[in-house]
């Protein structure tokens, strides 16, 4: 009896710390630098995230891919092998950036593709070649014998959603020891590299029980990369659930984290004015979401901001900025993640690019992107409030305000506050348990050298004038204690 306790308590061990981001101490929220190449992480790590209190980043797909014709962004989501060689950057262009991203604080997060290899033959990016009509993937290698049989999912079945083919991809069949093993040894290696956790596209795709046993044998985090001995990688996993489908997340949630879904699928309506704000009054797992502790949450990510007008993105810039600025200012307790994407008009538009080549960032005088690139994360209503999530860490929501409509405002206990309105303006004078003072609004401008770039709000009497018309620009206000004048 001792010894299946001490098994269930070890296996219950393993996972919690699945779940765990591996931040540094004073850290918060994901960014996805989606589409960059490696060298520009790295510097985007040095010289901006780990000034601005980010946790880290989630990378695209390292691995070799097919190359398709138009270079859509979906291509690296077609592996040929595991080799670390693709349009971002070879092995050594990855390893240079995951040391630099973690001497400075900043944890790496690759996007695992697991579940498929690709349907479009020839090249790869590494030089080898595949043929998916016979399942053959020699440099892995792969053949016709490690997949499911071929066949077309039925999202009304759980079982045809994990073993048949999505959007054709070839789907490896995880329950054989040897495509465990492949896998495994992709992601030791990666481990060793340095990597903190995976991002898993198309969990969902995959059968529970198959993922559980691949991560649990995937070795410690590399202690010469700065991680505690018997660090995990952390899991946070694509598993699409809103409610009605077959596959649920929490099938998932033993091991690891999941996306959760809901959370944009139900903020965006709200910011956009669509639904009441002060319905948010009891955000959280009250409208169904996840605990926060089994959740990685977000407003958009690179799928939706293409895919599904019920997300808000960045082409609807000031409710994204205030919903986002909610996620941060907001107690549920998930990791929180950002997207940083680029310009696009079509679906598969590719990153910008000269030719084969990646184009990397610039930055204006401002330090917002140029050349194509969007870069939210360099938006400074967004890094602002990185910064305030951290200073209110430990507090509850409380002092919770609303108009009966579209206006809400609420206190993290006496270290911040918000305030939003999706239609009219704010004129009013709001009770809070932040000090007596004058602080600078981040979400307008910034807090530097004990000065303010935007408005202020004075807090007088244990009461916050808030003056915010629905034709300003932002939509939202945000203060917190390390921004008082």
């Amino acid at each position: 009896m001792k010894a299946i306790i001490l098994v269930v308590a070890l296996c219950a061990s393993l996972a919690f710390s699945q779940k765990d981001s591996q931040f540094w101490e004073g850290r918060n929220t994901i960014v996805h630098l989606f589409e960059w190449k490696h060298v520009d992480v790295a510097a985007e790590c040095e010289n901006f995230l780990s000034k601005k209190g980010f946790g880290g980043v989630q990378v695209s797909p390292p691995s070799e891919n097919a190359v398709v014709e138009g270079r859509p962004w979906w291509e690296k989501y077609q592996p040929v092998s595991y080799v670390l060689d693709n349009r971002a950057g070879d092995e050594n262009a990855f390893a240079d950036m995951v040391k630099r991203c973690n001497d400075v604080g900043i944890r790496i997060y690759i996007d695992l593709v697991a579940n498929h290899m690709a349907s479009s033959s020839g090249q790869g990016t590494a030089g080898n070649t595949c043929e998916p009509g016979s399942k053959s993937y020699p440099a892995v290698s792969y053949s016709s014998e490690n997949f499911h049989p071929t066949c077309d999912i039925n999202y009304n079945d759980a079982a045809s959603i994990r073993n048949c083919e999505l959007s054709g991809l070839k789907d490896l069949d995880q329950s054989q020891d040897y495509v465990r093993g492949k896998i495994i040894d992709y992601l030791n290696h990666l481990v060793d590299l340095g990597v903190a956790g995976f991002r898993v596209d198309a969990a969902k795709h995959m059968w529970p029980a198959d993922l559980e046993a691949i991560f649990g044998s995937v070795k410690d985090l590399n202690t010469d990369q700065g991680f505690p001995s018997g660090a995990r990688a952390f899991i946070f996993q694509e598993v699409i659930d809103t409610g009605s489908d077959p596959v649920k997340n929490t099938e998932y949630t033993s091991f690891g984290k999941v996306c959760e879904f809901k959370f944009g699928i139900d903020l965006g309506p709200c910011f956009r004015g669509e639904n009441p704000l002060h319905y948010l009054k009891n955000w959280g797992t009250e409208w169904g979401l996840l605990d926060g502790g089994d959740t990685v949450s977000f407003v958009d990510n690179h799928d939706d901001e293409r895919d599904d007008n019920t997300y808000l993105h960045y082409k609807e810039a000031k409710p994204y900025k205030a919903a986002i600025a909610f996620m941060l200012a907001h107690p549920y307790d998930t990791t929180t993640r950002i997207l940083s994407s680029y310009s696009f008009e079509g679906h598969d538009q590719a990153p910008p690019s000269d030719g084969d080549n990646i184009l990397s960032p610039e930055f204006g005088s401002d330090g917002s992107c140029t050349n194509g690139w969007v870069c939210q994360h360099r938006w400074s209503p967004i890094f602002n409030m990185v910064a305030f999530r951290d200073a209110v860490t430990g507090t509850d929501l409380t002092n919770w305000w609303d108009n009966g409509d579209n206006q809400i405002a609420f206190s993290r206990g006496d270290k911040g506050f918000y305030a939003a309105t999706a239609s009219g303006d704010i004129n009013a004078s709001i009770p809070t348990s932040l000090p007596d003072g004058t602080y600078c609004d981040i979400i307008s401008g910034s807090y530097e050298d004990g000065q303010c770039t935007g408005k202020t709000l004075t807090i007088s009497g244990g009461e916050v004038n808030v003056q915010l018309g629905a034709d300003e620009s932002e939509a939202a206000v945000a203060i917190h204690v390390n921004a008082k004048l």
